[in-house]
This record gives C-alpha cells, sequence and structure tokens, in this order.
C-alpha cells in the first residue's frame, strides 16, 4: 500500500509523522510526506521520504489575511489533487494544522479514504473541520476535549507515534544519581524554543545556593536571539550548559536528563512518558484552545 503523511508547521505534527513514516516503510509500504516550508526545513527527519512544498494559509490577521489564506488553501488542494492523480495513495493520513489542511481536502474529493491523528488532548480547529469526511480519528488521550458527540464513535485511541530512540530510554536504567553526581536538567521550549524559559530557568536556578549550583550541568534550547545572554548568565552563574537553538539529538539529551523542564507540547509529553523523566511543565497560554494545558492535566492524572 501507499500512504500520504500530511503535516506541517512544528514539531508537535512533524515528529509523529515522522514516526508513523518510519513504521509504515519498515513493513515495506510507500510513504510520501507533504508539508509546507517550516516542516520542510526540520533536521533529521523523513529520510529517504519523498517531500512535496505546497501552499498552505493559516486561517487569521483579518479579512484581507483570510482572503491569502484561502487563496493557499484552494492552490495547495489543486496542487494536491495532480499529485494523486500520478501517484494515488490508498489513504492520506493528517497530523492536524493548517499545512494538512489542502491535502485532506483534495482527498475528500477524489474519494480517497483520510484518516486524522490528533497529538493534543484538545481535537484542533482542522481536525475538526475534517472530522466529518474521516475514515477514522486517532487520539492520543482517552478523553479529548472539542470532539463532537456525533464523532466519537469514529475516534480510537493509538497514543502518539514516538521515535524508536526514545521510546528504548524506557527500558534503560535511568542514569545513575548520588549525593555527588552531577544534576542534569534538559530545558526545552519544543521546536520552535520559548523565550519565557530563557528567562525564568537561569534566574530560577541562580536561586538556589553555590554548594547546589555546583553540582548542576543544564542543556537548553533557546532562541537564536536569547543564546548570548543566556550563555553569559550560566557563565556568571558557575553553572556548565550547553547552549543550542535546535536539539537535533534529543534521544541522547533525553538518555542523560535527570529532569525535563518544558513545553507541555503534545510530543514533548508522550516522550517523557514513554522515556521515563520527571518534569516541570510550562503549558505555553497562548496555544490554540489552550491544549498544552489539557495535555499537562492528562499528565498529572496519570501520576
Amino acid at each position: 500500500m501507499n500512504f500520504v503523511l500530511a503535516a506541517g508547521g512544528t514539531g508537535g505534527h512533524m515528529i509523529p509523522a515522522h514516526a508513523l513514516a518510519a513504521e509504515l516503510r519498515a513493513r515495506g509500504y510507500g510513504v510520501l510526506l507533504i508539508t509546507d516550508e517550516r516542516g520542510a526545513r526540520f533536521p533529521g527527519l523523513f529520510e529517504g521520504v519523498p517531500v512535496h512544498v505546497l501552499p498552505a494559509g493559516r486561517l487569521g490577521g483579518g479579512p484581507i489575511g483570510l482572503l491569502k489564506a484561502l487563496g493557499a488553501v484552494v492552490k495547495g488542494r489543486g496542487e494536491a489533487k495532480r499529485l494523486y492523480r500520478e501517484h494515488r495513495p490508498d489513504a492520506v493520513v493528517g497530523f492536524g494544522g493548517y499545512p494538512a489542511f489542502p491535502s485532506l481536502l483534495a482527498a475528500s474529493s477524489m474519494n480517497i479514504p483520510t484518516v486524522l491523528h490528533e497529538q493534543n488532548a484538545v481535537l484542533g480547529r482542522v481536525n475538526r473541520l475534517l472530522a466529518g469526511d474521516a475514515e477514522a480519528i486517532g487520539t492520543a488521550f482517552s478523553r479529548i476535549d472539542r470532539l463532537k458527540p456525533k464523532f466519537q464513535d469514529k475516534a480510537v485511541l493509538v497514543g502518539n507515534p514516538v521515535r524508536v530512540e526514545i521510546a528504548k530510554l524506557g527500558e534503560l536504567p535511568f542514569p545513575p544519581f548520588d549525593e555527588v553526581a552531577p544534576l542534569k536538567i534538559l530545558v526545552t521550549g519544543g521546536s520552535q524554543g520559548a523565550s519565557i524559559l530563557s528567562k525564568v530557568v537561569p534566574a530560577g536556578l541562580g536561586m538556589l545556593a553555590p554548594q547546589l549550583r555546583r553540582r548542576l550541568q543544564v542543556v537548553q534550547q533557546c532562541r537564536p536571539e536569547d543564546i548570548e545572554r543566556v550563555r553569559g548568565q550560566y557563565a556568571d552563574l558557575g553553572i556548565p550548559a550547553e547552549l543550542m537553538t535546535y536539539i537535533e539529538d534529543m534521544p541522547d539529551k533525553f538518555a542523560d536528563a535527570h529532569l525535563v523542564i518544558g513545553r507541555a507540547g503534545a510530543s514533548t509529553v508522550a516522550e517523557l512518558s514513554v522515556a521515563g523523566r520527571p518534569a516541570i511543565l510550562v503549558p505555553f497560554a497562548a496555544a490554540t484552545d489552550d491544549h498544552q494545558t489539557a495535555n499537562a492535566r492528562e499528565m498529572v492524572q496519570a501520576g
């Protein structure tokens, strides 16, 4: 069988799609990715998978922004239909987000089965719009807010696809730690970084007594505009810190960490769960439908 995966925008959509692509290819199926320009720039993902970049507008920005977005969706839908006529897929799997919208609209118009995957504990806007045409909706949590009762029968609890390298960490012993070992902290703000964590985490660690600060080792993802300031703060505090704008070797960083401080995005929550790492979660308050708070709620309820 041949599958098209439609994902883009953020790592929360791209990483689960990447994990599914690897599993489908391991089973001998054909896989093609449709994404946007941001999704195509993620390093280390979808190696060996054909990638097609289609226009996809984000609904918002007033009347002019809405018109531009609709124009991009119409153009993307037309390009996707041409692609499906050349390489007709057996199904199109969408991972939410506006970059998936045109590809799924095109599939429905050509009677190609579609499947949606919702990574968060709240059904996203695009998945809400497309739920009526979908054959099934794969969910990451048993409770999904904003899922209409008439679509409940389509929902299948499958969890979030996670990279094999991170899933294996849950089978390994927790990193050694005793009275003298360094405490290794991983700080991540999701695929886009988080400026607020670059402000509050160094300041917070700086409040610790000097004998405790000396035991810390920090790996932190920062936005490019924050990285030099944060590097200087850690140097002044005497805390060894490795800083980067994008964590490409996340499995290795997770393996070393005793504690993770980060957002509550879908991929972060799933990876923490399977890797077995304690975390301080700081949900992104401006996320659509406040879905990160809902994700964190599910983690708290699970203990």
